[in-house]
C-alpha cells in the first residue's frame, strides 16, 4: 500500500521508519528539497497546492500529514481524489486558534477564557474583561511558541501589538498551572479508540524539552483526559493519531490546543510502548487493526535542539535509545531525540543518574518538573 504524506519532516520520517516494516511505501511532498524523510520515500518538492505533486498524492491508497498547517482545501481536494485521514475538518478547526477553542468549549472540554481581537479596542475590552497575566495570540500559523506574547501589563500591549501584526489575535487567561501533560489516542475508521497512557510535559519557552508516560496519574485526571480527547475524536469522525494538550490545575484539566498528528509528546511510545503512535496512526489511516497502546515499563524522553549531543556518551547508558532526524543545525530546531525505557521506576531513576553528567545545565534543571 502507498502512503502520501504531505509535510516530509521528522514526523513523516518516523511514520515511514515504522510503515516500512508493515510493508507500507512513501511519497512525500513537501516545499523543502532538504526535508529528512526523503531518503525513506520519493519526495516531491513543491509548495502545498503544486499540481505535480497532488497528483502523485492523490495516485496513493492513502493520504496523510506530518504538518498542522497543510491549507485545508488542499486536503479538501484530495479528499475528492482518494482516502485522506485524518479528516481536513480537523485540520481547518486546529489552524485557526479562535475556531479550535470554540470547538473545545462546544464539546463541553474546560478551556481558559478567550476573546477574539481584531482592533485596539477588541484589545483593551479583552483585557478588561479577562484581566492581567493574559497571553495574546494570533489566530493562525503560531505554534512551539512562535506567535503570541504574555501581557503583565498595560505597557506590554502596544509591543505585543505590534509584534503580531495587529489582528487576527485572540487574547486568552494566563493559566495558573501545576504542571502540563497530554494525551494522544488513536481511532480507527470503524470507530475504535485506544488511548495511550497520560504524558507528563515540559516546555521551555514555548517548546517541548521533556516529556514522560505518566505512572499512576491520578484517575479522576486520567478520566477527564480520556473523555475530552473521545469527544473530540467523535465529533470529528477522526481517523489517526490526535493529541490534545492540558494544563493540570487545581479545578482539573483546562484543555490548550489539540495536534491532528502523531505528536512530540508522544514520542517515547517508539520504545515505551507496545505500539508506537507512529505505526498506530499508520495502522488507522490505512485501515488496519489498532495495536495496543499499552506502556512498556517507565520512560523518559529528552527533545534535543540547536544541535546534537554526543551520541556515544548517551547510548552508554542502559535502555537509552537514540534518533537523529538527519536535519541541518538551527538555532532552536528540533534536530533529534532521545528516550529513557526501564522496567521499574528505581531503574528509571539510576538511569536518569547516568544522564544527568550528560545534560546541559538548562535541560538538567528541568528534570525536577518531570517528579518522578
Amino acid at each position: 500500500m502507498r502512503v502520501g504524506i504531505l509535510g516530509g519532516g521528522q514526523l513523516a520520517r518516523m511514520m515511514a521508519e515504522a510503515g516500512g516494516p508493515m510493508g507500507l511505501s512513501f511519497q512525500f511532498l513537501d516545499p523543502s528539497a532538504q526535508a529528512c524523510a526523503g531518503d525513506l520515500g520519493a519526495l516531491h518538492v513543491g509548495p502545498w497546492d503544486d499540481p505535480d505533486g497532488l497528483e502523485l498524492l492523490a495516485a496513493c491508497d492513502r493520504v496523510t500529514c506530518d504538518f498542522e498547517n497543510v491549507p485545508a482545501a488542499v486536503l479538501a481536494d484530495l479528499a475528492a481524489r482518494t482516502r485522506v485521514h485524518p479528516p481536513p475538518a480537523a485540520f481547518a478547526a486546529a489552524q485557526d486558534r479562535l475556531v479550535e477553542k470554540r470547538l473545545l468549549e462546544q464539546l463541553g472540554i474546560p478551556i481558559a477564557p478567550v476573546a477574539s481581537v481584531s482592533t485596539r479596542p477588541d484589545l483593551l475590552a479583552a483585557v478588561e474583561e479577562i484581566g492581567y497575566p493574559c497571553v495574546l495570540k494570533t489566530r493562525r500559523l503560531g505554534y512551539d511558541g512562535k506567535g503570541q506574547a504574555v501581557l503583565y501589563s498595560h505597557e506590554d500591549l502596544e509591543p505585543a501589538w505590534q509584534a503580531l501584526g495587529g489582528r487576527d489575535l485572540i487574547l486568552e487567561c494566563f493559566i495558573d498551572f501545576k504542571h502540563e501533560c497530554a494525551l494522544t489516542a488513536v481511532r480507527s475508521g470503524d470507530g475504535e479508540i485506544r488511548c495511550y497512557p497520560l504524558s507528563r510535559t515540559v516546555h521551555q519557552r514555548g517548546v517541548l524539552r521533556l516529556a514522560a508516560g505518566m505512572h499512576q496519574p491520578p484517575p479522576a485526571l486520567l478520566e477527564q483526559a480520556e473523555t475530552s480527547v473521545s469527544a473530540l475524536l467523535e465529533h470529528l469522525d477522526y481517523v489517526g493519531c490526535l493529541s490534545l494538550e492540558f494544563f493540570s490545575t487545581e479545578d482539573g484539566l483546562i484543555a490548550n490546543e489539540y495536534a491532528p498528528r502523531p505528536h512530540n509528546s508522544a514520542h517515547w511510545t517508539i520504545e515505551g510502548a507496545v505500539c508506537s503512535q507512529f505505526e498506530n496512526h499508520l495502522r488507522a489511516v490505512c485501515g488496519l487493526p489498532l495495536g495496543s497502546t499499552r506502556r512498556r515499563g517507565h520512560s523518559v524522553m529528552f527533545n534535543w535542539l540547536g544541535d546534537l549531543p554526543d551520541a556515544a556518551a548517551f547510548l552508554r547508558v542502559p535502555g537509552l535509545a537514540w534518533h537523529d532526524y538527519h536535519k541541518q543545525p538551527r538555532p532552536g530546531r528540533k534536530l533529534g531525540h532521545a528516550t529513557l525505557v526501564a522496567d521499574t521506576l528505581a531503574e528509571l531513576h539510576a538511569g536518569l543518574e547516568a544522564v544527568r553528567p550528560l545534560l546541559d545545565r538548562e535541560t538538567e534543571s528541568l528534570l525536577e518538573q518531570l517528579a518522578l
